[in-house]
């Protein structure tokens, strides 16, 4: 999996952390431990190693307060999210967002409204795509 070009890849477990600190905006290793650990047995020092390798490759930024350590990300969810998806249309579907569409269509039949939203979202980008040709 590889993120925004500037930034070395993340790893399952990293990006599980990234979701934590992602959906609180700043988070300790107390924080980060104490949620991953209700889902799953993980040791703290495992998640403070993960954390560290986090900061050396420049995901989480830190403040101190005291003796403790707060976390944040230095890159927005969406745009790693972005990333990730691009690196997998490259890689896995040659390039081809039909591909990746019709595997995830193939795997698991849409639920309630979805179609709807993906139809919605199609026509936008289909939209900005004419705007951007008229230009």
């Amino acid at each position: 999996m590889v993120e925004p070009e500037d930034l070395p890849p993340l790893s399952e477990a990293q990006l599980e952390i990234m979701d934590v600190v992602w959906d609180r905006g700043e988070a300790t290793l107390g924080d980060v431990w104490s949620l991953l650990s209700s889902r799953r047995p993980v040791a703290r020092n495992t998640v403070q190693t993960l954390i560290t390798r986090l900061v050396e490759k420049g995901w989480l930024r830190y403040r101190a307060e005291g003796k403790v350590f707060h976390y944040s990300a230095t890159r927005p969810r969406a745009a790693t999210l972005r990333g990730l998806v691009r690196r997998l249309v490259d890689t896995a579907f040659r390039g081809s967002s039909e591909g990746l569409v019709m595997a995830l269509l193939e795997d698991k039949p849409l639920e309630g409204d979805e179609a709807a939203r993906i139809r919605a979202m199609i026509e936008q980008a289909e939209k900005q795509a004419g705007e951007e040709q008229g230009r």
